[in-house]
């Protein structure tokens, strides 16, 4: 049974070179939301309401976020504290899952390489037991060459599909965009856009569209 140790370093290294060496390089730095040490703005516009937060990575975890601006004015008293629970009830939620890990490397396709940009396609993996989304998506992966680090990120459906009895998803995407890094300073986030269009119990329209942009980057210092 010697030779079983060998097919599967075999099995390993094939199934690892499949994977391009700059996208390999990409997906081991990858995160999805900002890293840690910065502090940043995070404005999000949905649905005819606004909201500015602000998060301070030098305070501890569960007081790093306070509200801005509420559709464009600052928050009155009420606003504030809804807001307060909101971010503590979601704190208590635990950690979302890693969303790499859902990318099916096994179905990985190449979809274009021009302009210092090489662009991949690939399927996801459920991201829980009963997940009956992850099939109909598939995720465009855009790397950038110069500092193999991912400059967007795509979830898109291929098709309409129903997620749960009497809810219709006739389209659904998120794109995620990144700034390279630069002299010290690490890939950040800089807009994530999702859009969906649908029906619940065929009458209710489930339309929507939000986009999120992140700007004023500092790294935060102890205090």
């Amino acid at each position: 049974m010697r030779f079983l140790p060998v097919l599967f370093s075999l099995f390993v290294t094939a199934g690892f070179s499949a994977v391009p060496p700059e996208l390999a390089a990409a997906l081991t730095t990858f995160r999805a939301d900002a890293p840690k040490g910065w502090s940043f703005t995070q404005t999000t516009s949905a649905q005819g309401e606004s909201t500015v937060e602000r998060c301070d990575a030098a305070k501890p975890e569960f007081d790093r976020w306070s509200l801005v601006e509420k559709n464009g004015r600052p928050p009155t008293a009420d606003e504030t504290r809804e807001y307060g629970e909101m971010r503590s009830r979601r704190s208590r939620g635990g950690t979302a899952p890693n969303l790499s890990d859902q990318f099916d490397l096994g179905t990985l396709e190449t979809w274009g390489d021009s302009g210092g940009f090489a662009t991949y396609r690939c399927r996801l993996k459920p991201s829980e037991k009963g997940d009956a989304t992850a099939r109909y998506l598939r995720a465009t992966l855009i790397v950038h060459r110069a500092t193999n680090t991912l400059a967007s990120v795509e979830l898109a459906s291929i098709s309409s599909f129903s997620p749960t009895f009497a809810v219709n998803i006739d389209e659904m995407q998120t794109v995620m965009t990144y700034r390279p890094p630069a002299a010290g300073v690490p890939m950040l986030p800089q807009t994530v856009k999702t859009r969906v269009r649908g029906r619940a119990f065929w009458f209710k329209s489930l339309d929507a569209e939000m986009i999120v942009t992140f700007s004023d980057y500092v790294r935060a210092r102890s205090r």
